[in-house]
């Protein structure tokens, strides 16, 4: 069944834009009275019919609507560091959004070589991602900032940083995270953390973990990650 991104549907009726419209039409080649589904951002399900195949404006009939669609009982949060390669921190979005996560933020610490990021070419991954796994409310991509102020700002739930450095001691992630509650997840960039970084990120109360034995990209770490707390919480 075809899924559309609704972020502002309200009513029985909703209208696809022309884009999605002639994707709809003219390459699904879907017609009146086929079954779509629609998903808002917000946790809701909207399940429908195509009432007029207008390759334009193609109208929907919602039909049945399912409130907070498979809501998770956890929070994830992941600060990560943007890559020298962009598309292997796309590739970290799109995977991670695929498993279930809540928020991104790009992340700038001292080894990062290449801090910016594109922000609307990364919000389109998300869509997709989001369509593509069915997950019915949407990622929130933060904007970048340095290290020190987001160790800094308040955050909610295990507070944790996965490195690599064998001189501290790190525990496993299953072992510093329980289910059911939410996370926050630090991960360096290409180079890792650096000594003075880690010692400052101790010091505002974060959880050294490890990822498992081998030594993984960043964006691989990031994923690791995600999917961890994940099975945490089956």
């Amino acid at each position: 069944m075809q899924i559309f991104y609704a972020p502002d549907i309200d009513g029985t009726f909703y209208i696809l834009d022309e884009r999605e419209s002639k994707h709809t039409i003219r390459v699904l080649r879907m017609r009146e009275g086929d079954p779509v589904k629609l998903i808002d951002g917000k946790g809701n399900l909207y399940e429908g019919v195509i009432k007029d195949p207008d390759p334009k404006r193609c109208l929907v009939k919602v039909e049945s609507v399912i409130r907070n669609f498979e809501k998770r009982n956890y929070r994830l949060h992941i600060a990560i560091s943007p890559l020298k390669n962009p598309e292997r921190f796309e590739w970290f979005v799109e995977k991670s959004v695929e498993i279930g996560i809540d928020e991104i933020t790009p992340l700038i610490c001292r080894n990062t070589e290449k801090p910016g990021i594109k922000t609307e070419r990364i919000n389109n991954i998300i869509i997709s991602a989001i369509k593509q796994s069915l997950k019915p409310k949407i990622t929130l991509l933060n904007s970048a900032c340095s290290l020190g102020e987001f160790i800094n700002q308040p955050h909610d739930g295990r507070l944790m940083i996965a490195h690599c450095n064998e001189n501290h001691k790190r525990i496993g992630i299953a072992e510093a995270c329980k289910k059911g509650e939410d996370a926050v997840i630090l991960i360096g960039p290409e180079g890792d953390f650096s000594e003075e970084e880690i010692k400052s990120i101790l010091s505002n109360n974060f959880t050294q973990i490890h990822l498992g034995p081998s030594r993984l990209r960043a964006e691989t770490a990031g994923v690791a990650a995600c999917h961890s707390i994940y099975f945490i919480n089956q």
